[in-house]
């Protein structure tokens, strides 16, 4: 499963179906664990391990040293889980010790060609980012969130659970759950509602997301004031997540 001109470390750990495809360099203390496929001119750096199902495309870097400036090749992780697919020319970097050491990646992303994960960052399952979208370092994504080509995360973000990035966006402040964004800089356009239909999302909680977005972005009010009229409208499960992403924000919201 091993082609002849790959180079594998001794000391790394490969399931016995894993495939590894010309010319690619699997390097010290990387594990891959069952089904997954590394094509050709791949390099994967360790300290790296890669879950189950995984798919790497031709000319991936994953699991390199980050390009933070700070780094002085302390031993740091990338830790990826199942049935992710890297594409192209993707770049994946591993954490610094400024944080918390590891770059962390679910379960059924999709990094399309081109993009960027930098170190430390955080991402959940069921992501996509596009073509040359870009994460600075020490960023997290919620489950399901939706990055468009050619857009950038400032370092330091939070981009809730199914949110969605238009192209080409320039993002500089955190993302609230559940809603649209785009531009440069990047402003609000609505709830993701058609993403929500089409992950299985309650009439009722649509429309309860609906109007909490109203209260946010459409009413005038502060975020705490809109913060505490949706909490005394609202007992909905997704409404209440919706507040979480506006309180756990460091860097304010988009707005």
């Amino acid at each position: 499963m091993i082609h002849p001109s790959a180079i594998v470390d001794p000391s790394a750990r490969l399931a016995d179906d894993v495939e590894v495809g010309p010319f690619s360099v699997i390097g010290a203390d990387v594990e891959i664990d069952a089904g997954s496929v590394i094509g050709p001119h791949v390099v994967l750096k360790g300290p790296t391990r890669l879950g189950k199902r995984n798919r790497v495309f031709q000319f991936a870097s994953v699991g390199e040293d980050c390009q933070d400036k700070k780094y002085a090749g302390e031993p740091t992780r990338l830790e990826m889980g199942d049935d992710n697919v890297v594409r192209e020319s993707v770049t994946i970097h591993r954490g610094t010790i400024q944080d918390r050491g590891v770059t962390t990646i679910g379960n059924r992303n999709l990094f399309m060609a081109y993009s960027h994960v930098g170190h430390d960052c955080l991402i959940g399952n069921d992501c996509i980012l596009a073509n040359q979208a870009t994460l600075a370092g020490h960023v997290t994504l919620g489950d399901f969130a939706i990055i468009g080509g050619l857009s950038a995360i400032h370092q330091f973000a939070h981009m809730g659970e199914h949110a969605m990035v238009g192209g080409c966006s320039a993002i500089t402040k955190d993302i609230p759950a559940f809603i649209m964004v785009s531009g440069n800089p990047a402003a609000p356009h609505g709830l993701n509602s058609i993403g929500l239909k089409r992950r299985g999302f309650s009439a009722e909680a649509i429309k309860a997301l609906g109007e909490a977005y109203r209260l946010v972005y459409r009413k005038g009010l502060t975020l705490e004031q809109a913060v505490s009229e949706i909490e005394s409208r609202f007992s909905l499960d997704e409404t209440q997540r919706f507040i979480d992403s506006l309180k756990v924000s460091q860097r304010g919201i988009i707005r």
